[in-house]
């Protein structure tokens, strides 16, 4: 890949890769957060059912939050086109904290299923590797370093001031 085209892609792997890191920030205690509530009597034969599903009905299961919460997300940008800048945004926020729950939830679920499909695994793993290498580049890049390093030091300087 030639610089010019290097140079380019820079800003938009950035982006991708905050994009993915967002993601697995809340991917792992949304999804504990929604296995408790499905613990709750009456959710868990739901996800017995989700489960027993096969491999082709739990990729449709998988792909419903997307088109479940596509309205509201249309309604949150007509929010925003009539002005209501922060309550659009306030809607996204929480369609997009809310589908990450239900995803991540949904996926731990059907994820023994969907492994059944080859193409799914192969996919999957090719995801996986990319997505754990553009990972890996951002931590090790010296803006990323530099903002662990400020955040550690005003983390330690908000634990001195509230322990006085």
């Amino acid at each position: 890949m030639n610089t010019f085209l290097r140079a380019l892609l820079w800003p938009l792997k950035w982006l991708l890769a905050l994009l993915i890191l967002f993601e697995e920030w809340g991917w792992e205690p949304l999804q504990r957060w929604l296995a408790r509530i499905a613990l709750w009597p009456g959710f868990r034969w739901l996800d017995a059912a989700i489960r027993r599903l096969p491999p082709y009905a739990a990729l449709a299961l998988l792909g419903g939050p997307a088109l479940t919460l596509l309205p509201i997300k249309l309604l949150a940008l007509w929010l925003i086109g009539q002005g209501h800048a922060v309550s659009g945004l306030a809607v996204i926020l929480a369609t997009k904290v809310l589908g990450t729950a239900v995803v991540a939830h949904l996926f731990g679920l059907t994820q023994p299923a969907l492994m059944q499909l080859d193409w799914f695994a192969h996919r999957y793993t090719q995801w996986t590797r990319w997505k754990d290498r553009l990972l890996a580049q951002v931590r090790a890049s010296i803006p990323w370093r530099t903002a662990r390093v400020l955040r550690r030091q005003a983390l330690r300087q908000w634990h001195r001031w509230t322990r006085r």
